[in-house]
């Protein structure tokens, strides 16, 4: 029987929260920092970053917002690693 895994989990989800922990860390944002900014507790960060949580496209550009980039730019970037 075939069995769904959750998209987080899958392979080039994986790059996703690296991206996302990197670009807060170039901010010189702690995950408590950026909780803050964009109103969520340091646990929904961890999450995000551990590939516990998948981030979708609007928090994407909530997330690149908060780290002081622009969303188009951080995409495209993304994008070339994906």
């Amino acid at each position: 029987m075939f069995m769904a895994t959750k998209s987080q989990h899958n392979l080039m989800y994986k790059k996703i929260p690296v991206f996302l922990r990197e670009m807060r860390e170039k901010a010189g944002l702690t995950q408590r920092d950026i909780g803050r900014i964009i109103n969520k507790p340091q646990s929904y960060i961890y999450n995000c970053e551990t590939a516990n949580r998948r981030v979708d496209i609007t928090e994407f550009i909530v997330w690149s917002k908060a780290c002081g980039v622009d969303a188009k730019t951080a995409f495209a970037r993304l994008l070339k690693e994906l």
